[in-house]
């Protein structure tokens, strides 16, 4: 009840107050439809203003003129001008000595590796090996570069002994050549590495 009381009172008060502000904008139009006519804006241009020329004027075009190269040297023909070419000259001296410096070239070799297969690590040997481990093999090549009688000589893991030499006997070398023929190289001694890998 109190609500509508309020809403009854409060109506009539709106309405002289929303009339008042429409008046009060209706004045403020009028005036500002009587201000003095408004000046003319200033117009300011920044742009370079050019020129038009007159071509009619300059009847007759005139070429640059470009430099001229500058005259070539005189040829010089006095012959004493010229340097010497006789340059120095002195005998070579003679030598009683018999040396033999041969051919430069020495066709001997030692056996080269060819072929290097790398060892599969045995699932077996896995559960005790460190992360790496060496196998010291020895073996012989022969003269088809085949190798042969691998042996084991030291090693940090004797699981991993015959994989290495497994691995070995699968390797190919070129022959030692001795004087143009192949031969039997004994006692090569490699490092076989094996490698855990984290994955």
């Amino acid at each position: 009840m109190g609500s509508l009381f309020r809403l009854i009172v409060s109506m009539p008060g709106a309405f002289v107050i929303t009339a008042l502000l429409f008046l009060g904008m209706a004045y403020m139009i009028r005036q500002d439809a009587q201000l003095e006519e408004e000046r003319d804006a200033l117009n300011i241009s920044i742009t370079q203003q050019l020129k038009d020329t007159d071509l009619s004027a300059n009847k007759e075009f005139k070429r640059p003129t470009l430099d001229t190269p500058p005259p070539p040297p005189p040829s010089v023909v006095d012959a004493s001008n010229r340097p010497s070419l006789d340059g120095v000259r002195a005998a070579v001296p003679t030598l009683d000595v018999k040396l033999n410096i041969g051919t430069g070239f020495n066709p001997d070799r030692d056996a080269q590796p060819l072929v290097r297969i790398p060892p599969q690590y045995p699932e077996r040997c896995m559960q005790r090996a460190q992360a790496r481990e060496q196998v010291v093999v020895e073996f012989d090549v022969t003269p088809e570069g085949t190798t042969t009688n691998p042996r084991v000589v030291d090693s940090t893991n004797s699981c991993l002994n015959s994989a290495a030499t497994k691995s070995v006997e699968r390797w190919k070398y070129q022959p030692k050549i001795v004087e143009n023929k192949p031969e039997w190289r004994r006692g090569v001694q490699t490092v076989v590495t094996f490698e855990l890998s984290d994955g």
